[in-house]
């Protein structure tokens, strides 16, 4: 679209200095605000560009040439001369937990390079004496990543034996970089509370007993102990604020940090997630403070396991009710809206190849999950050796009869014998994180009472049922128009793939995520398909069949589903980092490495607009926001590089660079970053 198009020439752009007055003498109503002299991608239906806007009153009131922009300068108005900047519209983060970016002083492995288990200990023990916590005191420690290090030595087997070091007289809880995984010291074990609300703690017996309904979640070394790893909801029969919210008390003293990171990255539009009731306080806190600078739609959360009535039944009509009064409290604000509902479909993809026997993923797969031999290369690192052929007749033998194999001695001779620890007989395909029918019923009934669904679903057959649960919830109240949605999408089966395309399904991808890391790959790719080794070659052939189907982002785009983004921080970063799921959605690569099946790649303006118009369409925000056209909410930010050309030009890794000089809502400066800042005192800029 050509800049004098009849589109834009309804619009304007700015002036210069010697143009003031020219508004008042056509007759036109001067703008409050004219930014010129810039690059502006409107992401508009002809995704067209343009060199300024007018604004007016909070809103667009034109779009087009700095020539057409005198026209619309008075005496009064503030004109912003951006000397060929980028302006693209205001961001919409997708899938975020904003309550949980804010920085607190909290003991956080994010900044903690080496992270064996004896690392760990050390780092934990010196948190310990850094907030001198009095004995019986939960001491709890952030991103941790639980898929790179985390290698045992002879002084360190497990987890559980490197935090009892580290803190003997406190419980102490690692909250994985995921959201999903912990791990937790024998004293924190030992705090477990039964569905009884009895204190029996973790334990070899229980949990084939009290806790038989999460065994899959609990980590065990070769005798059958807890090993200290344990993810998903299970960390709640120990610490509740596990499974919704570790930073709230932080969050509710000074909210206004949580908007503040999110506009200095550019985000003035998001869905949070993944909002209980508690969290509600924050949002009414930044409204009566004037400080919510983000358009907020609240994906409610009720967990179904926690709305039983007595004989086991779910409650559905009790969350429903509750989540229409949070509707109708945020009904008529113009910046709050509470009409999605967050259900989990399943927890995460990855196993552990140092635990004894394997930890095992929790997610579910169409097809059972491989075995894989696990040992180590000579830099300590885990590498496949062989599988176990669980159809064999010894592990028959050993899954008819596993009391025989469960003694120490009984396993030290059947890994001698055979190489493997008897528990790798197992077979097992993971788990939906509820029922199916529950997750069934749950998506009608919500949908039925006019909420969007926002599903987490990681692996294949979670996908699959997260498709089925939308078909089954349209399919029940005849409604095809609601913004529902699938969160993440890590695995998916290319007929499942095909459905979410036909049926106009949103996706948040984490656009990040598509890379290659090795130590994170070793914790997937194995127990899914047949791996030799540890090297690229060996986790990533073409053709294969988690190399083809891995973050489908070009297949579901291409098959009708509409791309969206979020950005899913607090996990592996609190920081929301755009530009840098930009620069991955492109290249499905870091810097200088492998790509994870460049065909999957989307272009710099498809992701741009998964971050703007797209985004503000799924949040139901498009006809205020999402593009820069006339008539819309003056949402813009400007950038340091030009992404666009960037791309263009084949440099798209130098996207994951990109910084936002401003930011604009409702047509104010929200957000100027120190370099602007300096650069005006210095007369470079205006």
């Amino acid at each position: 679209m050509g800049l004098r198009s009849p589109v834009v020439v309804l619009a304007a752009a700015v002036v210069l200095s010697s143009s003031l007055g020219c508004a008042h003498a056509q007759g036109l109503m001067p703008a409050d605000v004219v930014v010129t002299d810039a690059r502006i991608y409107t992401a508009g239906p002809q995704r067209g560009m343009a060199e300024a806007l007018g604004l007016k009153n909070g809103n667009i009131a034109f779009v087009g040439s700095a020539a057409d922009a005198k026209a619309w300068v008075g005496p009064h108005t503030q004109v912003v001369r951006l000397n060929g900047k980028l302006v693209l519209p205001g961001l919409f983060d997708s899938h975020v937990h904003p309550i949980e970016i804010i920085d607190a002083d909290v003991c956080n492995l994010d900044s903690h390079p080496q992270k064996t288990l004896s690392n760990i200990s050390a780092f934990v023990h010196a948190c310990a004496l850094k907030y001198k916590l009095p004995a019986g005191q939960w001491l709890k420690v952030y991103q941790w990543n639980y898929t790179a290090g985390n290698e045992p030595d002879a002084r360190f087997t497990t987890l559980r034996a490197a935090l009892d070091k580290a803190a003997p007289h406190n419980p102490v809880e690692l909250f994985g970089n995921d959201g999903h995984h912990g791990a937790f010291n024998s004293m924190a074990l030992g705090l477990a509370k039964n569905n009884a609300g009895q204190t029996v703690g973790i334990t070899k017996s229980s949990v084939t007993t009290d806790f038989a309904d999460y065994s899959k979640l609990i980590g065990l070394d070769d005798l059958g102990e807890p090993n200290g790893a344990v993810n998903e909801d299970a960390r709640g029969t120990m610490d509740k604020t596990a499974v919704v919210y570790a930073h709230l008390d932080e969050a509710l003293k000074a909210p206004e940090r949580i908007t503040q990171r999110l506009n200095s990255v550019g985000i003035t539009g998001m869905l949070d997630a993944m909002v209980a009731p508690e969290g509600l306080p924050v949002y009414d806190a930044l409204l009566a403070r004037n400080k919510l600078t983000v358009r907020t739609n609240l994906a409610l959360f009720f967990d179904p396991e926690e709305n039983r009535l007595p004989g086991g039944k779910v409650d559905y009509d009790h969350m429903v009710e509750q989540a229409k009064a949070i509707r109708a409290k945020y009904a008529a604000n113009p910046l709050i809206q509470a009409d999605t509902v967050k259900i989990f479909a399943d927890g995460v993809l990855e196993g552990n190849p140092y635990a004894v026997p394997p930890t095992m993923p929790d997610s579910p797969s169409l097809k059972p999950f491989l075995q894989p031999i696990f040992g180590r290369d000579a830099a300590g690192l885990a590498t496949v050796t062989g599988y176990v052929d669980t159809g064999s007749a010894l592990c028959i033998e050993v899954r008819a009869h596993p009391d025989q194999y469960a003694s120490s001695d009984s396993i030290a001779a059947f890994r001698k014998a055979n190489g493997y620890h008897p528990g790798q007989c197992t077979i097992t395909s993971g788990q939906l994180q509820h029922e199916r029918s529950v997750i069934i019923d749950f998506a009608k009934h919500f949908h039925t009472a006019g909420f969007n669904l926002h599903i987490h679903a990681i692996g294949d057959a979670a996908v699959r049922t997260a498709v089925d649960a939308i078909e089954e919830a349209r399919a029940a109240d005849g409604v095809i128009t609601t913004r529902d949605a699938i969160a993440h999408l890590q695995l998916g089966n290319p007929d499942d793939i095909a459905r979410i395309g036909r049926d106009h399904i949103y996706i948040a991808y984490t656009y990040s995520w598509a890379d290659v890391e090795p130590e994170y790959d070793m914790t997937v790719i194995p127990f899914i398909q047949p791996v030799q080794g540890n090297s690229y070659e060996a986790l990533h052939p073409p053709g294969s069949y988690y190399e083809s189907n891995v973050y489908p982002v070009r297949s579901s785009q291409e098959a009708g589903a509409i791309l969206v983004a979020g950005s899913d921080a607090p996990v592996d970063t609190p920081d929301p980092r755009p530009f840098v799921n930009m620069s991955r959605a492109v290249t499905r690569r870091l810097p200088g490495g492998h790509a994870l099946n460049a065909q999957q790649s989307i272009s710099i303006r498809d992701v741009i607009d998964a971050y703007t118009i797209s985004g503000a369409r799924f949040l139901g925000r498009d006809k205020e926001a999402g593009s820069l056209e006339v008539g819309k909410s003056g949402d813009f930010i400007v950038l340091n590089q030009d992404i666009l050309d960037l791309a263009d030009a084949g440099r798209a890794d130098e996207i994951r660079n990109t910084d936002v000089l401003e930011t604009w809502f409702r047509a104010t400066r929200i957000y100027v970053s120190n370099v602007r800042k300096s650069n005006a005192k210095r007369g470079l800029t205006k």
